[in-house]
């Protein structure tokens, strides 16, 4: 079963507090999504460690209720 919008956004912004998630569904089928998250939290860190920190947010579910998740990462100013 897909993992509907609302639990993606819910996962990152519980690993990464105070997170800002814009979220497009790429294919209409809650099964691929892209990501825009803004978050404090990324300050200092590579664009790698960033997108690891949002794809830590899902553990298990990765690749199987959650199929494809492109990622794109904003430092807040």
């Amino acid at each position: 079963m897909p993992m509907p919008g609302h639990e993606i956004e819910a996962a990152i912004i519980a690993a990464l507090p105070g997170a800002i998630v814009e979220l497009t569904d790429l294919a209409g089928d809650d099964d691929h999504w892209a990501a825009k998250v803004t978050a404090p939290q990324f300050a200092g860190k590579s664009r790698v460690q960033q997108h690891k920190m949002v794809y830590a947010a899902f553990g298990d579910k990765m690749g199987g209720e959650l199929h494809a998740l492109q990622v794109t990462t904003v430092v807040p100013k």
